[in-house]
């Protein structure tokens, strides 16, 4: 029975899993491996020489410690240092140690063992700063050049050469490794302040649309209290109000938790009017505006704002009229559309603005607006600017 070559390729990457972080540390010992294992073919001319009986038996036994020792420093060295912030002065050491060694039995042994500054060379690049390694890797390749003419190697250029090269290819293998590493990291951080936004937007979102409602709600609740012993009729249409604003508010509530409410600012006009009428609270509002050029964002914030200074004059302020103004204005920054809400009230308790002007702020700022929000002479006055591009007029007034 044959295989599954998928089901294979499956098993090759849960070996391996390529483009992804290290899932557990054999992950990490096997990637490490990999790019580590490739330089253990320059092991051949040392091990080669040592096999060939060219050496005394003291001189073979010396060479295979040598060797074991060399080898063992560089896996230690390499697999806990590489792509990680370095310990200066323990690695420094360590590339001594190799240096050390590599010239030691160079001396001893003859040419094949000047691979070994390849391995010196790798060290350096996998291990070291960026800085460092620049100085370091020619300098290995110095000391490379002038055992090999010491000891009588014709092809100590070429090596020269190749140790340059692999241990340069090192240091940006690893420059590649830490900045996967930072991309990693800024990725999830992005994905972090996503999600963070997310929520930001659902809390606005819910604060302003449930605050409006439950007030209207609330307010048509009492009248048809009032209303009931003497009024049914009318307490009956408050009661027929109530279902309808509730209706709504669920729509909207649903659509701002899927992320597809963007409201109208003429919507939020005509609700106005409802609302503070509905309060007792005399009111001017003016008819449906022009919105010409006016980008949709810059709209939605300017619906926004209506609906949370509406809602603060029905809960907070005990204001006995109202005014909304929409005006086109020529400031330093270019033309904005103005919307101004004013009324005649306390201006609420007075302890600083709350999530509802907060939040405001926030939509305002991401659309290039601003905020104005304070007591005026005789009540309170709330102003939000959004840019926009044309000189249409809009209506305004009552």
């Amino acid at each position: 029975m044959t295989e599954d070559p998928l089901t294979e390729e499956a098993r090759r990457e849960q070996l391996i899993p390529l483009g992804q972080s290290p899932r557990s540390r054999r992950d990490l010992f096997l990637r490490k491996m990999l790019w580590i294992g490739v330089w253990l073919v320059f092991l051949s001319a040392p091990v080669h020489d040592l096999v060939s009986g060219k050496h005394t038996t003291t001189g073979t036994v010396g060479g295979w410690l040598g060797l074991a020792v060399f080898v063992g420093v560089y896996l230690t060295l390499v697999f806990r240092d590489m792509g990680s912030p370095a310990t200066p002065g323990r690695v420094g050491v360590l590339i001594a140690v190799l240096g050390v060694l590599a010239t030691l039995l160079s001396f001893m042994l003859g040419a094949p063992w000047l691979a070994l500054y390849c391995y010196v060379s790798v060290a350096c690049g996998a291990t070291l700063p960026l800085r460092a390694a620049c100085w370091a890797i020619p300098g290995t390749a110095g000391v490379l050049l002038l055992v090999g003419l010491h000891v009588g190697e014709q092809h100590a250029l070429d090596l020269l050469i190749l140790v340059i090269l692999i241990g340069f290819a090192m240091t940006g293998v690893v420059q590649l490794v830490r900045t996967t590493i930072e991309l990693r990291k800024a990725r999830a951080t992005v994905a972090q302040l996503a999600a963070n936004e997310e929520r930001l937007r659902l809390a606005r979102d819910l604060h302003d649309l449930l605050g409006h409602s439950l007030s209207l709600i609330t307010l048509k609740s009492e009248l048809a209290g009032r209303m009931l012993p003497d009024h049914p009729d009318k307490a009956a249409q408050q009661v027929a109000d109530i279902e309808q604003v509730s209706r709504q508010a669920l729509v909207d509530v649903r659509e701002a938790v899927t992320g597809y409410r963007r409201p109208r600012l003429a919507a939020e006009l005509a609700g106005a009017q409802v609302a503070l009428t509905a309060a007792g609270v005399t009111a001017e509002v003016p008819a449906e505006p022009a919105l010409n050029g006016v980008p949709e964002d810059g709209e939605s914030a300017l619906a926004w704002a209506l609906r949370e200074a509406v809602t603060n004059v029905v809960r907070h302020s005990d204001a006995g009229r109202c005014t909304v103004e929409l005006l086109r204005r020529q400031t330093l920054d270019g033309l904005v559309l103005e919307l101004s809400v004013e009324d005649d009230g306390s201006g609420g308790s007075g302890k600083g603005p709350g999530n509802g002007l907060t939040g405001l702020t926030e939509r305002l700022e991401k659309v290039g607006g601003t905020l104005e929000a304070g007591r005026v002479r005789h009540g309170f006055r709330l102003v939000a600017r959004v840019p926009t591009a044309t000189g249409v007029d809009v209506v305004s007034g009552a």
